[in-house]
Parts: C-alpha cells; sequence; structure tokens
C-alpha cells in the first residue's frame, strides 16, 4: 500500500532536470564507485520511491542517491523503518571526485550557454554585420539543439539569450538593416524559447515567448517571422483546447502573399491545420489540407531550410498526418503513419523519436493492445532527450497499459 508521496524526492529531480528515467541511470552509473558492486535501477524503483510506496530503499540505491544529491536520506524524504540501521559508509570512495559531478538546471543551463555561445554577446559599441553572423550562428545552434535533444535546460537558455539581445538592442549603436536584424533574431530566440518552455510542460511561460517573438517579428517587419510567431500562437491555442482558434491563425498565415515562395512553410502550416480541423471534427478538410501538405512539400528544397524547419523531413510531414489522423480518431490509419514515421526518421532527431516512439504505444493503447502498448512503451529510449512532457506521457502509457491486477 502507498505511503506519503515523497515530495522531496520529486522536487530534487525537477531542481536536477532529472526524469524518472535519468535518475535511475545515474544510480546505475554511481553505484559501483560507491557500493563497489553494479546493480539495477529503473525508472520503476524512481516511481515507487516517490509515490512512497518504499520509504526506505535498500542501501545500495540510498549511497547512490546521497552521492548525487549530497543529502542524508531523510533529507532527500526517505523515512526510516524501526528495524532500519544506520546507512553503512560506501565500500568504496570515488577516486576523481568528491561528489558525482549531476547538476541542477541551472547549472547545466550555464555549461550549455559557454556550448552554444549565447554569452557572446556584445553589450556596448557600435554593432555591425559580423555581429549578425555570430548571432545566426548562435541561433543555429540553439534550433538543432532543439531539434536533436528537446527544450530542458535550453528554455533558460534562450530565455538569457533574448535578455541579452535586447540589452544590446538598448545599448549599442547601430543602422536601420542592423536593428531590424537584431529584432528579426530575437523573434527568432524567442520561438525557440517558447517551444523549449511546451516541450517541458510550461505553457504559460511558452506563451509569453510567443507573445515575444510576434512583437520581435512585426518591429523587424520581416513576414516569414511574423507567420512563423502565428502559428506558434495556433500551436499554444490548439494545446490550450481552442482548435478552431488555431485553425483560423493558421488560415489567415496561409493566406499571407509572400507564402507562395516559401513552400516548406506552406506545408507546416496545412499539416498543423490538417489537425486543427480534425479536432473540430471536419476530416474531409482534414484530408484535403494533409493532401496539400504534400503538395508543397514536394515544391519545396529542404536544404535551403532555415534552421529551425531542420525539423520537417518527410519522416516528419508523415508524423504530423499521423498527429492529425489520432485526433480525428482514425487511430489504425495514424499507428501505420507513426510506424513509417519511425522507419524514416534520421538518428539526429533523438527527441523526435522518442516523442513517435511514445505516440505508437498511445495509438496501440487506444485501439485496446495493452500487451503491444506496453512492449513499445518499454523499448522508447529517452536517454539524451530533455523533454519532461514526452517523458511524462511515457509514464502514463506506461501504468495504463499494465494488466489489471498488476496496477499499484
Amino acid at each position: 500500500m502507498a505511503g506519503q508521496r515523497n515530495v522531496k524526492l520529486e522536487a530534487l529531480l525537477k531542481e536536477y532536470g532529472f526524469t524518472h528515467q535519468e535518475l535511475a541511470d545515474e544510480v546505475n552509473k554511481v553505484a559501483p564507485d560507491v557500493v563497489g558492486t553494479a546493480i539495477t535501477c529503473t525508472d520503476r524503483h524512481v516511481r515507487r520511491w516517490i509515490k512512497g510506496e518504499v520509504q526506505w530503499p535498500w542501501p545500495r540505491y540510498l549511497l547512490p542517491l546521497q552521492e548525487i544529491f549530497g543529502r542524508s536520506p531523510e533529507a532527500m524524504g526517505f523515512v526510516p523503518r524501526k528495524s532500519s540501521k544506520p546507512l553503512a559508509s560506501p565500500l568504496r570512495r570515488p577516486t576523481a571526485r568528491k561528489r558525482h559531478p549531476a547538476q541542477p538546471r541551472t547549472f547545466i543551463a550555464g555549461a550549455l550557454t559557454a556550448a552554444l555561445g549565447t554569452d557572446r554577446t556584445p553589450r556596448r559599441g557600435r554593432l555591425g554585420s559580423s555581429d549578425i553572423d555570430r548571432v545566426k550562428s548562435t541561433i543555429s545552434r540553439l534550433d538543432a539543439h532543439f531539434n536533436g535533444l528537446g527544450g530542458g535546460a535550453l528554455v533558460d537558455v534562450a530565455a538569457d539569450y533574448t535578455h541579452r539581445l535586447q540589452y544590446a538592442l538598448d545599448h549599442c549603436t547601430y543602422g536601420e538593416r542592423i536593428e531590424r536584424a537584431m529584432h528579426r533574431a530575437l523573434a527568432e530566440v524567442a520561438a525557440c524559447a517558447g517551444w523549449s518552455a511546451h516541450d517541458c510542460g510550461q505553457y504559460d511561460k511558452a506563451g509569453h515567448f510567443r507573445n515575444q517573438a510576434l512583437q520581435a517579428a512585426l518591429l523587424a517587419r520581416d513576414p516569414i517571422a511574423i507567420t512563423r510567431a502565428w502559428s506558434d500562437l495556433a500551436a499554444q491555442a490548439e494545446h490550450a483546447g481552442r482548435p478552431a482558434e488555431a485553425a483560423r491563425i493558421n488560415r489567415a498565415a496561409l493566406s499571407e502573399r509572400h507564402l507562395s515562395t516559401q513552400p516548406l512553410i506552406s506545408s507546416l502550416l496545412h499539416a498543423r491545420l490538417a489537425d486543427c480541423v480534425a479536432q473540430t471534427g471536419d476530416p474531409q478538410a482534414m484530408g484535403r489540407h494533409l493532401a496539400a501538405a504534400e503538395r508543397t512539400y514536394d515544391r519545396a528544397d529542404p536544404t535551403c531550410a532555415p534552421s529551425w524547419l531542420a525539423f520537417l523531413t518527410p519522416a516528419e510531414l508523415s508524423g504530423l498526418g499521423a498527429i492529425a489522423h489520432a485526433s480525428a480518431g482514425e487511430y489504425g490509419r495514424a499507428e501505420q503513419q507513426v510506424v513509417r514515421t519511425l522507419d524514416l526518421i534520421e538518428d539526429a532527431f533523438t527527441r523526435n523519436r522518442a516523442y513517435y516512439s511514445v505516440l505508437l504505444a498511445e495509438l496501440q493503447l487506444a485501439q485496446g493492445d495493452r500487451e503491444r502498448a506496453a512492449a513499445t512503451a518499454s523499448g522508447v529510449q529517452t536517454a539524451g532527450v530533455a523533454s519532461s512532457r514526452i517523458t511524462a506521457r511515457l509514464e502514463r502509457v506506461i501504468t495504463a497499459s499494465q494488466p489489471e491486477g498488476g496496477r499499484t
């Protein structure tokens, strides 16, 4: 029988940016150093600790947890039993470090800031073309990181970068062309921050960044940046349960004349609109927009895509079609398309592979096939994926796919 939920341990996972599986992996990694032998810790162990089903884990788990978080078991929310003995000293101390190098998300963000170069932003002086080139390169790295691994600490990094760019706009000198380029860059970074927040389930924060992106795009007088901002706000409305509003925004974006020369963006808008109209109960319109998405994609040259659109590959187009069919209740058709998506997806898109793998399990579950859903969910690879939205969905499908008698 479950005890009281361990809110202290749950808070530590959030502070350090760990998913259940990532903490289990860290425990397994640290154990040989601190207990002298390899162990097998799984995400199920972590879930049981947080739920309070296990209030005092075995020492082979507690010792690595102490090393990772630098706290006593009680400070991590564990409650000793009357029969519990004092925790033994580790059998073997690490020789190369005093503490395990797991870092809270703030420190991870700091390392990511240095790696992506967002800390190298001018603060004084006159901005020129070389500064804009550096900013563009940094934005490409931000987009590549999100497309590959998801949000996670990137939320904080991108948010910090928007502040740095705004500071440069307020304290440097520049001409009109550079001013517009800086506003365009600010719109792109805010859009990246918005999707990173969305990926972490921080939807209010995502909405703030998306409004900021639209404002910067308008100041840049850049039609493509404006279209992107409207599209992202449509995604915000769709997630908030307003698919009709999202459909109106996407239709308005598609009506812009400049999109006649932007087939890749048009393809994305049609695919997203297909999902919106599917949710409003119009499968015929869904089919028309999915067909339009494919036609416009065939006219595009993906090699010329901006960095934020690098994710829109044939695999992703298939996946967006699967999402629309799922919204229409066509689970069998959606499952077929997800299987195709997973066959096509490139290795670089670790996050998207995890996303569509979870979607596949969800679709199997929706069709009443718990056994296949459980098997699919057990094979989802989330190592390195920084998306709490994906891991939360995975945990839900794992729980729901358990046999009735096996649920806790």
